[in-house]
């Protein structure tokens, strides 16, 4: 009987093409794919998630590669369904991924530059002016949970921090993630990792206008190729995450010179056929990378249940 694996793909930038590629792959080594499993259309009931007619637990295998279109409702789906069928990413290290506090926590806590950060009380006024003081009067707020860019304010001294604090006082957010803004030439590395490998890297430049360098924030790819010390860093932090699959954002400090890892993303996008055309050529070896990494995760699964 041939294995099942369930997909669900990004579809525009190439994401449709790159599908097909995996499908086409897949197929090659007798594992069937049913795609298009859009949790939102699923629902549950006597112990089974149905999606699409497919009941999830029936499968080999769930891929989940959407970062633009997820919803609470979805990830809740495939925290169950992880409970039961191999998952990829798993749902434990892709959750972690998704908040930037935890991130930032267990990699500091491992000899992994990050920022500097902190963590406090929503009414821990007196945390957030002693942040700013300390670090120099520059501070960066994000949500611990948000991604491209959105929500992320930069401080630039004490009064701007004063002006802000009655506007989050309404919010109904519970704490503050504060992080050191760090003094970089405006570029990152994205780094993807599969299974353990490097696959392939390449750089994001910040507008003029901004200091940011997420695409939805304005940012553009360039061709950019890592020193073996960003590359060594990207494989321990992915690894140490638990991450099958991972986009680790790297910058270099230029104040304490060294690199520091931003955040990690569980589903870091394939180049584009713009960006391939720019000379990004490392989508056939992640296709091929999570293509391995699909039929050992399903032969492992099947040596469990049978």
């Amino acid at each position: 009987m041939k294995a099942q694996v369930g997909l669900w793909l990004y579809q525009n930038g190439g994401g449709a093409a790159i599908e097909q590629q995996l499908v086409t792959a897949l197929a090659e080594r007798n594992i069937d794919c049913i795609t298009g499993l859009n949790l939102r259309d699923a629902f549950a009931r006597d112990g089974k998630i149905f999606c699409n007619k497919q009941v999830m637990e029936d499968l080999d295998l769930f891929l989940s590669y959407n970062a633009g279109q997820q919803s609470q409702f979805q990830l809740y789906l495939y925290e169950a369904i992880s409970q039961q069928i191999p998952t990829i990413n798993n749902y434990t290290a892709f959750a972690l991924s998704e908040d930037k506090f935890k991130t930032s926590h267990l990699l500091n806590s491992h000899g992994i530059n990050t920022p500097d950060y902190r963590l406090c009380h929503k009414n821990d006024t007196d945390g957030l002016k002693a942040a700013i003081r300390e670090w120099g009067g520059r501070l960066v707020y994000k949500p611990t949970d948000g991604w491209g860019g959105v929500g992320i304010v930069k401080i630039e001294s004490e009064q701007a921090l004063d002006m802000l604090l009655p506007f989050l006082s309404r919010t109904d957010l519970r704490y503050f993630y504060l992080e050191r803004f760090i003094d970089y030439d405006n570029t990152d590395f994205r780094v993807d990792i599969v299974d353990g490998q490097y696959i392939g890297c390449y750089g994001r430049q910040a507008p003029a206008d901004d200091w940011k360098t997420n695409i939805t924030s304005g940012g553009s790819v360039f061709v950019r190729e890592p020193n073996d010390e960003v590359v060594d860093i990207a494989l321990k932090a992915a690894s140490l995450m638990g991450l099958e699959i991972a986009g680790v954002d790297l910058i270099y400090d230029r104040e304490r010179e060294q690199y520091v890892v931003l955040e990690i993303n569980g589903i870091p996008a394939f180049a584009t056929p713009e960006q391939e055309k720019l000379g990004l050529n490392f989508n056939q070896r992640k296709v091929e990378a999570i293509t391995n990494l699909i039929e050992r995760s399903v032969i492992k699964h099947h040596s469990k249940v049978a």
